[in-house]
């Protein structure tokens, strides 16, 4: 292990995800809960790609093992490492514009690919392209809690770490 890529950064970075991942156990709205943000602040904010990828889903992982394997878990994971992706695009330009757009764009993505997942690995909508835009249909009532939680997630992560790094610089990028 490269104990040098230990940084005050790194650890502060990770310890808000691992903060996001326990708040998947607590009680709360349906879908208004911080699964992009984790993947897009993580995306955004760790320098090495492989921790960008590695923390979050370690994060996620570690959540599912107590709230319970299912079937959907490949498409959720798939839609995450897309979001963090998304997080990668604006790694050297954080900025409130690209927050909310990467917000944005994380529900969607996250809403189509798991809703894909639905239709094509549950038995509850027909094997057609009418299949498909069924429950894309039937899935919007659920799309506003998510959007919602990404953007409250994604303003308390990247805006408290943007304070963080103003009162303690040896968080900062080098």
């Amino acid at each position: 292990m490269n104990w040098k890529a230990i940084t005050p950064r790194v650890l502060v970075i990770t310890g808000i995800i691992v903060f996001a991942a326990v708040m998947r156990l607590v009680p709360h709205y349906p879908n208004f809960t911080p699964i992009a943000a984790i993947a897009l602040f993580g995306g955004a904010h760790f320098g090495r790609r492989s921790l960008a990828f590695a923390i979050p889903l370690a994060a996620l992982f570690i959540s599912d093992l107590f709230l319970g394997f299912h079937n959907m878990m490949i498409p959720v994971y798939i839609g995450f490492a897309l979001i963090v992706l998304l997080g990668r695009l604006m790694h050297s330009n954080v900025r409130v514009p690209y927050v909310i757009g990467g917000s944005l764009g994380g529900s969607l993505v996250f809403f189509l690919v798991t809703n894909f997942g639905v239709w094509a690995l549950t038995p509850y909508y027909p094997s057609t392209l009418q299949g498909l835009v069924t429950c894309y249909t039937m899935a919007i009532p659920f799309l506003h809690a998510s959007v919602l939680g990404d953007l409250f997630y994604n303003t308390v992560f990247f805006g408290g770490f943007y304070l963080i790094q103003q009162y303690y610089p040896a968080v900062k990028t080098a």
